[in-house]
């Protein structure tokens, strides 16, 4: 009886046991509440008995009372994580709940004061970033990254004194990163790539973190010098591509570093001054990328001592002439890419040597001669289009490229035997070259049968060979003999005939247009972001179906903009700039890839381009939500304004097409504040992030465009300065309702940043108001415009009259009254009353609805 008596009080304290775990404000209760409210239960393959310290990703401490790991990656939890539950582990160390579909955190995570670690990347949290993440006093690594965060990174990060590793790359996070960040000097890595950063790095930023070792702040626009980072010793990654840097490079070079990322900023001077820096010890380098820059001088490196390199790039800078630099003592190379750095003479045979290189891209240069034979066994991708080189391509490389990812041999003067490629292969990567085949052609490249059959074949090509030689004469007597009868054949497009003579002529409702050119595949197209893309204006023909009507979308004043696919089906809106430009074709060429390489979130991207006799046309990215005035003006369908290029906006939401005209987005304060920010910041890139900077001088609601994610985008950027400067005032001074009031003075010469600033303020004036810059109803006023009656009533405190009732009550009437004030100040008479674009942008983020869209 004593045995069941205690048997039975140990069964009755384990139940015990097990029901006070189970109790509320325990950690396990905490825990098993968030997971299943995040959308996780036993059934999907987690198993939640037993203590909490043996769950999958739970870590408990020696005495198993308090969780201090909880990791729930990739578990699938999805939407907002609920209060009074993880934000409930007094003790936990760290948190990982990477590469779910979190989309907001608890207010009570930033209680958690015992934090480490924590992970929570790959999500889709949105929002701005908290101060009280100033709270994590203890946080040594913080990764947010792949995020939906926006705003200002928090000034408080300035308490994170232990913090080693900050990630927060790949979000919307805006403005200049804080001065908080210099008291983080622990920090051994940061990383805030691909967000919307801007302004300057912080004074003293080198100096701040003696450990840092990796810095990537790559995709963003902050502009600085090289010498900002002359004092980070310790850093062995350095990645700053894709800003708005200046100065040399020289002061990059320094210290341990073994990554340098310098691509796309706008670096000068000569390169050659790198190597007299006596600091840096070249053989620590692995990887250099210059390109997109605008260095000069010879490319004279020390690369005889950066024998690790494995990847160098220097394409597309502006390089003295010079012959291709030893690169042979380079051994552990695997990328070099000299494209357009004015190299002339051979491309060197030694380059065999490099037995690992797999990408070689040395095209768009002066290069001449023979094509070395390329023993190398890696190589994968070898581009050496767009040079003067001659001869035969060696059989051994053509043999090689049935297993490489990508080859361009075209825009030479080479010769080949085709036979043992496609035409359409042919047309890509050797248009150009010459298809000569001996009779006894090498075998290698055909397709291998039985050698019996080998003798079969060459005969009957023999014999067929000749039986269309003799059907040739025949036609061509008979042709002769009835030379004077009128041919009479049904016109072929240009894509099924492709060496069609030109010169040809295209007719629209209010102009005629001709392309002055004798063969339409003579005749490249550029694209900028895949110039392995071997396109002619054949193609441009075929997409516009030979710039038919029907593919006509506007007629603005610089000419057509037809609508069409491209190879490798890009969308594009090709316009075509018809007034003659007085610029050369050398000229126009450099000023347009240079516009190609603006790039900014708020910019329509300049795709290509395609010089076609006297025609400069421009091709864009096609923006599939129209522009600002049809939408804010309710023009119907079919009616387009000058600039607009999509006639079908609003019928098509089945592909993806929105509705944001009057029944739509449009109706919002919110989103018309995000188009007014949108092209502020893209204007105040041009004026300020560019060297030398670009004047706008077409700024209108017509130039205002919705792309497929409803991001404004401004176009037409750099445009009149391809016609010269007779004509780009002309352009500037003929849009009605947008002429500032400076150039009807005589002394009044050019356009300025100021005159883009006063038509941007009159954009401002039509969003607030839905009324057009003249011709519209202006109550309480006869025969005045948009500018002088907005004015008025700003002038009088009156400014909410002028409000569009469409949007009233969709915000605060104080911030709309302010976006006029901000109007008002762009439109002041005197230019120099106007203020700067950055000042702009900084009066409307003060007034940006809290509301996110």
């Amino acid at each position: 009886m004593a045995f069941g008596f205690f048997g039975s009080l140990l069964i009755l304290s384990l139940l015990f046991k097990h029901f006070t775990c189970q109790l509320p404000n325990t950690d396990e209760f905490y825990v098993s509440n968030f997971l299943k409210k995040m959308g996780l239960n036993s059934s999907m393959s987690y198993n939640f008995s037993g203590s909490v310290c043996s769950w999958k990703g739970m870590h408990c401490d020696t005495k198993k009372e308090n969780l201090i790991g909880l990791k729930a990656s990739s578990l699938g939890l999805s939407g907002i994580i609920p209060d009074t539950t993880i934000g409930k582990l007094a003790k936990l160390q760290s948190l990982d709940l990477s590469n779910n579909k979190i989309t907001a955190l608890p207010s009570d995570i930033w209680s958690l004061g015992s934090l480490k670690w924590l992970n929570l990347s790959s999500n889709q949290i949105s929002g701005s970033l908290p101060n009280n993440v100033g709270n994590f006093g203890l946080l040594e690594v913080i990764d947010l990254s792949g995020n939906n965060f926006s705003g200002e990174i928090p000034a408080t990060i300035t308490s994170l004194l232990s913090l080693q590793v900050l990630n927060l790359a790949g979000n919307g996070f805006e403005w200049s990163i804080p001065r908080g960040i210099l008291n983080c000097k622990a920090l051994v890595s940061v990383d805030l790539s691909s967000n919307r950063l801007n302004g300057s790095l912080p004074d003293g930023f080198g100096a701040a973190f003696p450990k840092l070792k990796t810095l990537n702040l790559a995709r963003n626009e902050i502009h600085g010098l090289d010498t900002d980072f002359a004092e980070l010793m310790s850093l062995t990654s350095l990645n700053i591509s894709r800003n708005l840097f200046k100065g040399s490079v020289m002061g990059v070079f320094q210290g341990q570093l073994k990554v340098i990322d310098l691509s796309m900023n706008q670096f000068q001077g000569h390169i050659s001054k790198v190597q007299f820096n006596s600091t840096y010890n070249w053989s620590h380098l692995v990887y250099l990328d210059l390109s997109e820059n605008q260095l000069s001088g010879e490319i004279s490196l020390n690369l005889s001592q950066a024998q690790n390199l494995r990847h160098l790039n220097l394409a597309y800078n502006r390089f003295a002439i010079q012959k291709f630099p030893r690169i042979e003592m380079l051994l552990g190379l695997e990328y070099l890419n000299l494209s357009k750095t004015n190299l002339i003479g051979h491309i060197p045979g030694e380059i065999s040597q490099l037995s690992i290189l797999h990408t070689l891209d040395v095209s768009s240069n002066h290069l001449s001669g023979q094509i070395p034979s390329l023993a190398n066994k890696s190589l994968k991708v070898l581009d050496v289009s767009h040079n003067n080189l001659s001869g035969e391509i060696p059989v051994s490389l053509l043999e090689k490229l049935p297993l490489m990812e990508r080859s361009n041999f075209s825009y030479n003067n080479l010769t080949l035997c085709a036979l043992g490629f496609s035409s359409e292969t042919f047309k890509t990567a050797f248009y150009g070259s010459s298809n000569s085949c001996p009779i006894a052609a090498n075998p290698v490249l055909f397709e291998r049968r039985g050698n019996g059959h080998k003798g079969l074949k060459l005969a009957l090509a023999l014999t067929l060979s000749t039986v269309c030689l003799l059907a040739g004469l025949l036609i061509l007597a008979f042709g002769c003999r009835r030379k004077s009868r009128k041919w009479v054949v049904k016109q072929p497009s240009y894509k099924e005939e492709q060496h069609i003579s030109g010169p040809f002529s295209f007719q629209t409702d209010s102009t005629t247009w001709v392309a002055d050119v004798k063969q339409a595949t003579s005749v490249p197209v550029v694209i900028f972001e895949k110039p392995l893309l071997n396109i002619t204006f054949a193609d441009l023909l075929s997409a516009t179906s030979n710039f038919d009507r029907g593919t006509l979308l506007a007629e603005g004043k610089f000419g057509p903009v037809y609508r069409g696919f491209l190879p490798g089906g890009i969308h594009v809106a090709v316009k075509v700039l018809v007034h003659g430009s007085t610029l050369t074709d050398q000229e126009a060429a450099r000023e347009l890839e240079y516009l190609g390489r603006i790039k900014h979130p708020n910019l329509v991207p300049l795709t290509g381009y395609c010089l076609a006799g006297d025609q400069r046309i421009a091709i864009y990215n096609y923006m599939e939500n129209g522009n600002l005035q049809n939408l804010l003006h309710d023009l119907p369908l079919g009616v387009q304004a000058t600039e607009d290029w999509s006639n079908d906006t609003w019928e098509e939401d089945n592909n993806g097409i929105q509705n944001v005209g009057s029944d739509g987005l449009l109706t919002t304060w919110a989103f018309r504040h995000k188009i007014a920010l949108g092209t502020a910041r893209a204007l105040a890139f041009l004026h300020h992030g560019c060297s030398p900077p670009i004047i706008h001088r077409d700024v209108k609601a017509s130039s205002v465009y919705l792309d497929l994610n409803l991001e404004p985008r401004l176009s037409d950027f750099g445009l009149a300065k391809i016609f010269g400067t007779d004509l780009e005032d002309e352009i500037a001074r003929s849009s009605p309702g947008y002429v500032p009031p400076e150039f009807s003075q005589p002394e009044c010469h050019a356009s300025t940043p100021k005159s883009d600033i006063y038509c941007f303020g009159i954009v401002l004036f039509e969003l607030i108001t839905g009324r057009k810059p003249i011709g519209d109803d202006y109550p309480e006023e006869q025969e005045t415009n948009l500018v002088s009656w907005v004015r008025g009533l700003v002038r009088k405190n009156q400014g909410s009259k002028a409000i569009d009732p469409k949007i009233r009550d969709t915000g605060p009437d104080y911030q709309m009254e302010e976006a006029l004030k901000i109007g008002y100040l762009c439109t002041a008479d005197i230019p120099s009353k106007r203020p700067s674009m950055q000042q702009i942008v900084g009066l409307l983020k003060d007034i940006e609805p809290r509301t996110s869209l």
